[in-house]
């Protein structure tokens, strides 16, 4: 079955001086700032779209790596993973990196390396990124 979600933004001036809200339309757990500045500089409390994409790809990959665990009968018992959605002026999104932690009992760390690349290459956020480069340090917990 196919999920559709929303989310909207209200801009208000010119790109370098103004901001805008972007509002979760669909949870509805809340609307955040958001400017030039936050994407270019110091965040100072305001969001970008970039954090909103690296919220997206490390919710999405923890959830492709868990299936792919729990598939070869390990599931784990914690994976935490950061993205860090790099954006340059001029140029765009030009990557993301992976940096996965897990605790998964019966994996090696062969094992846990080539399952956390499945999850890369088939996260859903990862292939909607296909124009970027996506790289990847996992690491079992031991």
């Amino acid at each position: 079955m196919a999920a559709t979600r929303t989310a909207h933004n209200v801009w208000e001036g010119d790109l370098l001086k103004g901001s805008g809200v972007v509002t979760l339309d669909s949870s509805g757990i809340g609307s955040y700032p958001v400017s030039w500045p936050a994407r270019t500089e110091e965040p100072n409390g305001v969001t970008s779209p970039e954090e909103l994409i690296a919220a997206a790809h490390s919710s999405c990959y923890n959830m492709a790596f868990s299936n792919i665990l729990a598939k070869n009968d390990t599931p784990p018992t914690r994976l935490e993973t950061k993205a860090e959605v790099t954006f340059v002026p001029g140029k765009g999104i030009t990557g993301s990196h992976l940096t996965v932690r897990g605790e998964v009992p019966g994996v090696d760390a062969d094992q846990f390396q080539a399952l956390a690349e499945d999850a890369k290459k088939n996260c859903p956020v990862s292939q909607a990124l296909t124009g970027t480069t996506i790289t990847l340090t996992a690491e079992l917990a031991s």
